[in-house]
């Protein structure tokens, strides 16, 4: 609005400055109603002693870290196999596998590009110092 650039809302094509800063208006306002309702009922909570949060959150903690590595390690069996056919080949270099694996569309765990690190990553836990797997 300040900057003085002119644009047509896709869903109310006929608003205005006048009606957009009516709007703005009225959405603070019901952000400012959330907060206070919010407030007000967790101090009334507190006041009930409800515990407010996890009571068990190193417990929850534990088990979304453990959820996380089994994730990892089981993403990096399922990769080593085609990191393994790479190094066959005589490429050895992390820099290198990564560049093949990109090459094969290969995608990480997250569905982006690899990089040393992570080939790193996927082949440390296979290493001969590997415990748990």
């Amino acid at each position: 609005m300040e900057s003085g650039v002119e644009f047509v809302a896709v869903d109310n094509p006929h608003a205005n400055k006048l009606t957009i800063h009516i709007l703005a208006a009225v959405a603070q306002h019901e952000r400012e109603m959330i907060s206070e309702r919010t407030k007000a009922a967790l101090a009334a909570a507190r006041a009930r002693g409800t515990q407010l949060g996890n009571p068990r959150l190193a417990a929850a903690a534990k088990r979304g870290v453990a959820s996380i590595k089994a994730n990892a390690r089981q993403f990096a069996a399922n990769v080593l196999p085609i990191i393994e056919e790479i190094e066959r080949s005589g490429v050895t270099s992390h820099n290198a596998i990564a560049a093949k694996l990109n090459e094969r569309r290969v995608p990480t765990a997250r569905g982006g590009k690899w990089t040393h690190m992570q080939v790193g990553a996927v082949l440390r836990p296979f290493g001969e110092a590997a415990v748990g797997l």
